[in-house]
């Protein structure tokens, strides 16, 4: 009685995914715990930080590991959002005109399902699936982040790289090359994106057409939601798993790290702050010790001071710390 399929299954959808945004902020906070202890053990491992996959300048592999953390922090303060904008219950607008004979009291309702108040106008309420689109966005976007991450270890794991290692229970085979150890669980979140993509693509190109009030349409939010739910839920216990078992090749890394002259911009900014010249005319003098090195063939640290003065006369010998990597 006072109920109609139309705002009974709002609001129960609303509660579910009230639901499992509680499920996926405690998930995400696994994944963070992970990601701390794995830089905690990784605290002083040193590693080139790229730009367009160039050598671009020296950073902690720790500080690396915890921009992730960041990455997904934002995903759950987005969460967090998503449960205060759930807090209307649309139980109580009926088909989409409320009740007209039946007293009921929607603010005991909304009390007793967990919400602050009933929701204000019940034709929005029965048509209303922003909610629906936020919660694809999230789990969209915690799909983009685990896709950056598993890319970054793919490249890393390669035999160009070699940064990291995984055991076999993480890799499979290849059906003619014995060798192999191919990183498909990385591969298979890579993927999963698209899927997570093309049910928030689903889900806005159904409402952009929808007059109001309510149409059969709608129903398809829960096909999509469910399915990028299991997937997301698999990932992360796929990401887990990588993180808690990947090792780290720190001699590969530190040896990467000291090539392509990764600490031109650290010479410049010395130049800078020592000689108190322009930047602009510090990035020309480091430039032309770079060709220096180049044409010699020789990496920042086998320049001797008679060298570097040619370039650069007012050089002491203190510019040679500069090229201490660690």
């Amino acid at each position: 009685t006072g109920k109609s399929r139309n705002d009974q299954v709002a609001t129960d959808f609303k509660m579910w995914v009230k639901e499992k945004l509680h499920e996926i902020i405690k998930k995400i906070k696994k994944i963070q715990k992970t990601i701390i202890k794995k830089s905690e053990e990784n605290i002083n491992v040193i590693m080139p930080g790229f730009t367009h996959l160039q050598n671009a300048q020296p950073i902690l592999f720790s500080h690396y590991l915890l921009s992730f953390f960041e990455m997904i922090q934002r995903d759950k303060t987005r969460a967090i959002q998503l449960i205060k904008n759930l807090n209307e219950c649309p139980l109580g607008s009926g088909a989409l005109a409320g009740t007209n004979f039946f007293e009921i009291d929607r603010f005991f309702i909304a009390k007793q399902l967990g919400f602050e108040k009933p929701t204000e106008n019940s034709i929005d309420s029965v048509s209303d699936r922003d909610y629906v689109v936020e919660f694809l966005t999230i789990l969209s976007l915690l799909s983009v982040h685990f896709s950056k991450i598993s890319e970054d270890f793919i490249i890393w794991a390669s035999g160009a790289f070699e940064f990291i290692k995984f055991p076999d229970s993480l890799c499979t085979g290849s059906s003619i090359m014995p060798q192999k150890k191919n990183p498909d669980p990385l591969e298979f979140l890579r993927g999963n994106s698209g899927s997570s993509f093309g049910n928030l693509f689903s889900m806005l190109t159904i409402l952009k057409g929808l007059p109001l009030s309510y149409f059969k349409d709608m129903q398809e939010d829960k096909r999509l939601v469910f399915n990028s739910y299991d997937l997301l839920n698999y990932s992360i216990r796929v990401l887990i798993d990588i993180l808690n078992n990947f090792s780290p090749n720190k001699k590969r890394m530190l040896e990467l790290a000291g090539e392509g002259f990764i600490l031109s911009t650290d010479l410049a900014d010395y130049l800078v702050e020592k000689y108190n010249m322009p930047f602009r005319k510090a990035y020309l003098i480091t430039a032309k010790i770079v060709n220096l090195a180049e044409s010699k063939n020789l990496g920042f640290n086998e320049l001797s001071i008679k060298e570097l003065k040619r370039i650069a006369p007012n050089l002491d010998e203190n510019v040679l710390k500069v090229f201490n990597l660690r």
